[in-house]
C-alpha cells in the first residue's frame, strides 16, 4: 500500500465487495477512512483496511451488518483488563440464550450446550440460531483465545456441539442435488453443516464432502452424483484457489448452480455468486429450480 493509502474503488476491489457496500458502512455504521485532512481525497491506510476485512469476514459468516459494525468498532477500542482474563466470553448484547451457550461453553458443559442449541434449533430454525446464538459465541472464543492463548479446549468442545446439533436435523429422503464440499486444504466445516440443516429444514437434501477435499476428488464426485449445485467453501484467501472453480466448471455434467461460499474468495469471475450470509446462502437454493422437493418434511 502506498503512504497515500487505498481509493474507495481500490479497497473494494481488494475485499471483493460493492463499492456502494463500502460507502454504506461508511454513512451507515462509521467505518469509513479514519485519516480526515481537509483540502485532500479521502484514503484508507492499512488500519483502515484491517476494519472492513473483520467486517466482511462477519457478514460473511451471518452476522448482521449493524452487529457485525458495533464489534468491529469495539476492536479499535483499548480492551478493559478484565477481557485477557475471567472465565466470561464478551457477547455484548446478546439475548438469554446466547448468553447460556456461551457460559456453557466455558464450563465444558456439554449437556447444557446440547440442550440450549435443540431448543434454539426447534423454535427458531437452524438461520436464526446460527446467526444469533452460534456466531457471536464462535467469535467471543475467537476474540478471547487471540487475547490470551487459551480456549482451545472450549473451542473444539462447543465446535463438536455444535456439529451434532446440526446434524440431528433430519434430512429429507429425496435424493441430494446440492453438493457441499470445503476447497482443497480447507478445514473448517461448520458453515456448511449449518448450510446443510438450514436446507433439510427446507426439505432440500444436501451431499456434505466435508473438509479439504482434493480437486481431483471433487470432481470426480461431481460426475458420480451430478448435482444440480455446488457450494464450495473457502475460510482464508490461501485456499481460496480460483482454478479449482475453473474445474469445477469445466467438469461434466457441469452443477447448474456453482456457488463460492466464504471469505476466502476474493476478485470472483462472471456468473459465480458469493452469498454474505447463511440465510443468502439458503435463498439461492431454494429460489433455484428444479431442486428435488421431499414427501414429507421431516420433523425436527
Amino acid at each position: 500500500m502506498s503512504g497515500e493509502g487505498l481509493t474507495a474503488g481500490d479497497v473494494a476491489r481488494h475485499l471483493g465487495i460493492a463499492v456502494t457496500t463500502l460507502r454504506t458502512w461508511d454513512s451507515r455504521y462509521g467505518l469509513g477512512p479514519q485519516d480526515h485532512r481537509p483540502g485532500r481525497h479521502r484514503r484508507y491506510l492499512p488500519a483502515d483496511l484491517d476494519r472492513l476485512a473483520m467486517m466482511r469476514r462477519l457478514t460473511t459468516e451471518g452476522v448482521p451488518p449493524a452487529q457485525a459494525a458495533a464489534w468491529v468498532l469495539e476492536q479499535r477500542r483499548p480492551a478493559p483488563s478484565r477481557d485477557g482474563g475471567g472465565n466470561t466470553l464478551a457477547v455484548g448484547t446478546a439475548g438469554p440464550a446466547t448468553r447460556g451457550l456461551a457460559r456453557a461453553a466455558m464450563r465444558l458443559d456439554a449437556a447444557a450446550m446440547r440442550e440450549l442449541l435443540a431448543a434454539a434449533i426447534a423454535e427458531h430454525g437452524v438461520v436464526e440460531t446460527w446467526t444469533g446464538m452460534i456466531v457471536p459465541v464462535l467469535l467471543a472464543v475467537g476474540r478471547k483465545h487471540a487475547a490470551t492463548q487459551a480456549l482451545v479446549e472450549v473451542e473444539h468442545l462447543l465446535s463438536g456441539t455444535v456439529s451434532a446439533a446440526l446434524g440431528a436435523v433430519h434430512p429429507p429422503s429425496t435424493r441430494a442435488k446440492v453438493l457441499l464440499a470445503c476447497a482443497d486444504e480447507e478445514q473448517h466445516t461448520l458453515p456448511l453443516e449449518a448450510l446443510s440443516a438450514a436446507l433439510s429444514e427446507r426439505g432440500v437434501a444436501t451431499r456434505v464432502l466435508g473438509a479439504r477435499v482434493p480437486p481431483a476428488a471433487l470432481q470426480a464426485t461431481i460426475r458420480r452424483t451430478g448435482p444440480d449445485v455446488l457450494f464450495l467453501w473457502s475460510q482464508t484467501t490461501e485456499t481460496g484457489d480460483h482454478r479449482q472453480l475453473a474445474e469445477v466448471a469445466a467438469t461434466r455434467p457441469r452443477p447448474k448452480l456453482i456457488v463460492a461460499a466464504g471469505p476466502g474468495w476474493l476478485d470472483l469471475p462472471a456468473g459465480i455468486p458469493r452469498p454474505r450470509n447463511l440465510s443468502e446462502a439458503v435463498a439461492l437454493v431454494t429460489a433455484a429450480p428444479p431442486l428435488p422437493r421431499p414427501v414429507q418434511r421431516a420433523a425436527l
